[in-house]
This record gives structure tokens, sequence and C-alpha cells, in this order.
């Protein structure tokens, strides 16, 4: 059947399938954390740099470095929401959850220029941002990625032709 009567075809959806995805952000949380507590142990343990905090409790840190662990781990699972919703509300949902990641990141990187920090430790917590923010956005596209599919749901039943007669 063609012209103005024939019923369309359903258009393609995108199916989230959640459980993949909040593993997947889950898992990311804690390669965040992760991070967050090499990246500190290596800028004070190695370089002799204070990282957010002062490094009186040694190169292993104090309760800030807990802080700025569970902060990236948070960080990890806001993105997983966020690219939750995108996928199910807004059309090109990558490119939007990219340049949110992305502002996100460049915003983290100069918060450590508003202190009065030395200048060694502004430039690494600013690096540590970077790491943080590109390893959180990938991670999450490539997990929101490899959990969706698209699905074509099947056609309605046509009516069969009626014989000529």
């Amino acid at each position: 059947m063609t012209g103005m009567n024939a019923p369309m075809d359903p258009a393609p959806r995108t199916v989230v399938n959640a459980g993949k995805l909040w593993a997947g952000g889950a898992a990311t949380a804690a390669v965040a954390a992760l991070i967050a507590v090499v990246g500190i142990l290596f800028g004070r343990g190695l370089f002799d740099i204070d990282v957010l905090a002062p490094k009186g409790e040694g190169t292993w840190g104090d309760a800030s470095t807990g802080w700025y662990a569970f902060g990236a781990g948070v960080a990890a699972l806001l993105a997983t929401g966020l690219v939750h919703a995108l996928i199910v509300t807004t059309p090109r949902p990558m490119r939007f959850f990219g340049w949110v990641v992305g502002l996100s990141t460049v915003a983290a990187m100069l918060a450590p220029f508003v202190t009065d920090a030395s200048l060694g430790a502004r430039l690494y917590t600013a690096g540590l941002n970077l790491v943080l923010g590109i390893a959180i956005g990938s991670l999450v596209a490539g997990v929101a990625r490899s959990s969706t599919s698209q699905v074509v749901p099947r056609p309605a039943p046509r009516p069969y032709p009626r014989p000529y007669g």
C-alpha cells in the first residue's frame, strides 16, 4: 500500500540498559577516586607539592585526601545520571554530554586559581582535575554508548488486500 493512506513505519527509538549504565558509572566512580588518591600521593610524595591540603599529615594526606577522592567519585556518578537523563530526553545526547563534561572540567581546572596556594600547588591541582575530567568523561561516554541500542518497533500489521471480484 503506497500513497497518502499508507501507515508509516515506526521510527527507531533508543533503549538504555540502565543496569549496565549504572554499573559502569559505579566502576568509573571507583576509578576516579583512585585517580584522585594516586594523584595526591604522586604530587605530595614525588614532587613535594601541596595538593588541596597541607602535607602536615604526611604523604598519605589527611581527611582532605579522602574528601577529594569522594568528590571525584560523586562527580562520576553525577556524570552517569546526567548522561542517562540526556539519553532518554534529548536528541544527540552525547554531544550535550561532551559539552557539559568539557565545561565542567575547565571550571574544575580554574578553581585552584582562586586560592592563595602556591603556583605549583595550583598548577598541579589543575592538572589533576584535567586528568579526572578526561577520565570521567571518556569512561562514562563509553559506558553510555555500550549500554544503549536502537530498537525498531515492529510495524503495525497491514490489512490483507481484498481480492478483486
